[in-house]
């Protein structure tokens, strides 16, 4: 095809674009076929993983662009890898090339405005382009090893979902997930960090679920993983030798985890299915998804789980069916909770659905309840049954139906409860307080049940609201279990949430 000259808009400078394939290593590369509204950023996260990019041409009339990397041994990497996985932008596929040019010749002014005589209008970044501001050049991390963090986690993430996702972008060698801060993380180790640099650059900030658990990538300064077992939260994906290490205490009551290298799921189970959906596609489109999906996100039909929570390190002393139906009903609806007659350290505590189920564990695991730091994790039982008539009547005390309480705080659909669902912590929110109720009065109720209060505070526009922040989250967790829906008078009890505000 003939050439045509592109202009800086004062005519000082002129270079030749040519469309012809070229095959002669160069720093310039030409992308074809990009998206009509294509963003700056997106072009750039191809290069990313690469090395520095200095100059950033887009023909958005044309659907191409220029790319000058720092060095030629940039751009020949960066085409040599997307040979073998050609690269894609919101599902579109990108062609890229070596230019005819050896350089991309402007005035060196950032952000410029060119034309290109006889096709239309293009931009132009000159200097050292980089994702999060001007000056911060493109630089390629050492590390094949990523950081995860799952925000707004409505649905459970495990490991084989990692795994599944991530390895679309290269050979996933290790991975070991945790919850640190109420979060769900997890370190994933590539084969080669082109690999990792380029499952962050695509995936970051893609949400796994439609309009949820909102995938946040960072690398890791960790060079290499060390997993010890193969088992649901660490796997080392080259060694199939390795031990599951210790198993959970569902192994009480005569339920293990999978072996390793077998589905997670029981066969009624469905497998997850991966999408990477373009902006307008109807979901309708795509097989397995749910509902139309955010400009870009990672779609994947949600996982059948049961609702069914194990709870593990409970203080037998202390706990009780009623103590734990009021803590995991800060989450959710509980409609059985049974305490295990021949290890009462362990309970099973059945939510109203598996979101539910999901909200309670991602909050409460790690917690510290009657001095024991409990572990919540999902049992594989799909249900709480009720003792037989001919149980003891210490085992039938062990095992409650909340099914029908007037405490559930989510019976309502669209209940505001729903939007103030926030992690333990050491501030507390009480409602539904009288008007006849003081400040000093409520302060009495909690430091009369042994807590410590080290402030409090009325809501300026609405009394029948406060705020009370006690010594400690542990201490918080208590006065939650013990006072929640205390009478204050003859026909109204106190309500109790955690807070995420502070005084």
């Amino acid at each position: 095809m003939s050439a045509s000259n592109l202009s800086t808009v004062d005519g000082t400078d002129r270079l030749c674009v040519s469309e012809r394939a070229q095959c002669i290593p160069c720093r310039v590369l030409h992308l074809r076929h990009l998206p009509a509204d294509v963003s700056e950023q997106e072009v750039l996260a191809l290069a990313l993983p690469f090395g520095r990019v200095s100059k950033l041409i887009t023909l958005k009339t044309k659907n191409q662009g220029f790319l000058e990397m720092a060095s030629e041994e940039a751009a020949v990497t960066m085409i040599n890898y997307y040979t073998t996985a050609p690269p894609t932008i919101r599902n579109q596929p990108v062609f890229i090339q070596y230019s005819t040019h050896r350089e991309l010749k402007t005035d060196n002014l950032p952000n410029q405005r060119v034309a290109l005589q006889g096709i239309g209008s293009a931009t132009v970044h000159s200097g050292n382009i980089a994702s999060g501001g001007e000056g911060r050049g493109f630089g390629p991390s050492q590390s094949p090893v990523l950081r995860i963090i799952v925000e707004n986690l409505f649905y459970p993430v495990t490991l084989e979902v990692l795994q599944q996702i991530f390895s679309k972008f290269g050979s996933v060698l290790k991975i070991i997930t945790f919850t640190r801060n109420n979060q769900f993380q997890a370190l994933l180790q590539f084969s080669d960090t082109v690999h990792a640099q380029h499952a962050k650059a695509s995936l970051d900030g893609q949400n796994i679920y439609n309009g949820c658990c909102t995938l946040r990538i960072d690398f890791s300064k960790l060079s290499a993983l060390n997993v010890k077992y193969n088992n649901d939260k660490s796997r080392d994906f080259t060694r199939a030798d390795l031990p599951t290490g210790e198993l959970d205490p569902t192994a009480a009551f005569g339920v293990s985890l999978p072996p390793y290298g077998a589905s997670p799921f029981p066969p009624t189970f469905h497998q997850h299915t991966v999408f990477l959906v373009p902006a307008g596609l109807s979901m309708a489109a795509v097989p397995g998804s749910l509902v139309s999906p955010p400009r870009v996100s990672l779609q994947m039909a949600p996982p059948a789980v049961h609702s069914v929570l194990l709870v593990s390190n409970l203080n037998p002393e202390s706990v009780s069916p009623h103590c734990l139906f009021i803590l995991f009903g800060v989450y959710g609806d509980v409609q059985r909770v049974k305490i295990l007659f021949n290890k009462k350290e362990n309970a099973l505590v059945q939510m109203s659905d598996a979101t539910q189920a999901q909200l309670a564990m991602s909050h409460l695991n790690g917690q510290r309840l009657h001095g024991n730091v409990i572990r919540v994790m999902f049992s594989k039982h799909p249900a709480v049954q009720l003792p037989r008539g001919a149980a003891g009547q210490e085992e039938q005390a062990l095992t409650q139906d909340f099914s029908g309480s007037a405490l559930h705080r989510f019976k309502k659909p669209g209940s505001k409860n729903f939007n103030n669902i926030f992690p333990p912590s050491a501030t507390l929110h009480l409602s539904n307080i009288p008007s006849s109720v003081s400040e000093e009065a409520l302060k009495d109720l909690f430091s009369s049940s042994g807590f410590t209060v080290k402030a409090f505070k009325f809501f300026q526009k609405d009394r029948k609201m406060a705020l009370m922040q006690l010594a400690s989250v542990e201490e918080a967790i208590e006065a939650l279990v013990t006072l929640h829906d205390h009478q204050l008078d003859h026909n109204q009890h106190l309500r109790v949430s955690f807070s995420k505000s502070t005084i």
